[in-house]
């Protein structure tokens, strides 16, 4: 998807709302229809007659009517996909919910360019785009729009900001050729840490703009439900957020350009992130421990941007990336492959007990990656013999 910035006049700003109330709404009603359905009943209704009933529906309520087909037609289809996509066995996802003013604002134009929709220049940073009801939207040229698109998609963030979106996927960055093999180990005091030495960091808020986010989360938790004080406070944390939020697209962006143009195969760790960042809290009857410290590290986890990375490296790199088991890795020495927990002296360091190696043990665990090592309990890659012993000596016989 090729995103950008859209500015539209109050006017036009107000039908964009309408537009992304209407997709909510008729969304919204797909979810309920589907809701009530249960073995021995009638099944749902599915596209087409959800289309037949969205006719007769504008037929009766002139506000509904009053917006765009294409929108919410489109928004069933959307649903269609969605509902789709949540029973294919091989992609699963999940049920397709319910969406809320305020964090689902958005809509869909799919047509043929010229008719039902169009883009031009205006300048050398500003193009315009039709959208239907709301006529020629400026948006910032930051780059040229990719040819044959045939939709693109409107979003208004928590922070108030217009966004387009035209559908298109990018080709993937070419291979270098050169077979070099990278590891990359992901953490949170480094993002991520390269086989090859270097040490990557998300770029956050500065300390100053950290402050201010606990000043204005804590004015918001005394602010009182829907006055305006309370909406202007959480406007002034979504911009805080959102800020923080581009910067560490920016920064997956740019890095995982730069690792796939410079490596033929790229070897990660299999994490299961949702499963790390699940919350520690528990029940009444059986609470959790250590949950403000499991807290933090969820949000720290979240912060460094683990799956970004590895989602926009297989995007560019299709068939190079490679996950590997993360067990062991950052106890195995890449120099000998003795493994011992000792030998992680501390976050930052790795020296081996074995054989004396030390490193950063970030870029050891890397290295490890780079090399495809799994290693069992016992130690060794699962293959050879064990290797998480002292050396011997070999006897010679005379």
């Amino acid at each position: 998807m090729s995103r950008y910035r859209l500015y539209p006049t109050p006017a036009q700003e107000a039908v964009l709302r309408d537009h992304c109330g209407h997709a909510r709404y008729v969304w919204n009603l797909a979810v309920e229809q589907h809701g009530h359905w249960h073995p021995g009943r009638r099944s749902a209704p599915g596209y087409l007659e959800q289309c037949r009933q969205l006719t007769a529906a504008r037929a009766e309520y002139p506000w509904l009517a009053a917006g765009s087909q294409t929108v919410q037609q489109q928004a069933l289809r959307d649903f269609a996909v969605a509902l789709a996509a949540f029973f294919n066995p091989g992609n699963p996802a999940g049920r397709p919910s319910w969406r809320k003013a305020g964090r689902d604002e958005g809509f869909r134009i799919v047509g043929r360019r010229g008719r039902h929709w169009d883009v031009r220049r205006l300048s050398r940073k500003t193009g315009e785009v039709r959208i239907p009801k709301a006529g020629w939207v400026r948006f910032r040229w930051s780059r040229a729009v990719p040819p044959g698109v045939k939709s693109y998609r409107v979003t208004l963030d928590r922070a108030g900001r217009w966004h387009i979106a035209f559908a298109a996927i990018p080709e993937p960055v070419p291979a270098p050729g050169n077979g070099q093999v990278v590891g990359i180990d992901r953490g949170v005091a480094v993002s991520a840490a390269l086989s090859t030495g270097e040490l990557l960091q998300v770029p956050s808020l500065t300390v100053w703009k950290r402050k201010r986010m606990v000043r204005l989360e804590r004015k918001l938790a005394r602010a009182k439900r829907g006055s305006n004080r309370r909406a202007r406070v959480k406007v002034a944390i979504a911009r805080l957020r959102a800020r923080e939020t581009d910067r560490r697209k920016d920064w997956a962006e740019k890095v995982s350009t730069d690792i796939a143009s410079r490596f033929d195969l790229i070897r990660v760790e299999d994490l299961r992130i949702g499963n790390m960042t699940r919350s520690a809290r528990g029940t009444a009857g059986n609470p959790g421990r250590n949950v403000a410290a499991k807290a933090g590290l969820n949000r720290g986890i979240l912060r460094s941007g683990w799956g970004l990375l590895v989602r926009r490296l297989q995007d560019k790199a299709p068939g190079r990336v490679e996950k590997i088991k993360p067990q062991y890795t950052s106890q195995r020495c890449s120099a000998c492959g003795h493994v011992d927990a000792d030998s992680r002296e501390s976050q930052a360091r790795f020296a081996c007990t074995a054989c004396g190696f030390a490193d950063n043990a970030d870029v050891n665990a890397a290295r490890n990656i780079a090399a495809g090592h799994a290693v069992t309990a016992r130690g060794g890659d699962g293959v050879a013999r064990p290797v998480n012993r002292e050396p011997q000596l070999l006897l010679q016989s005379a």
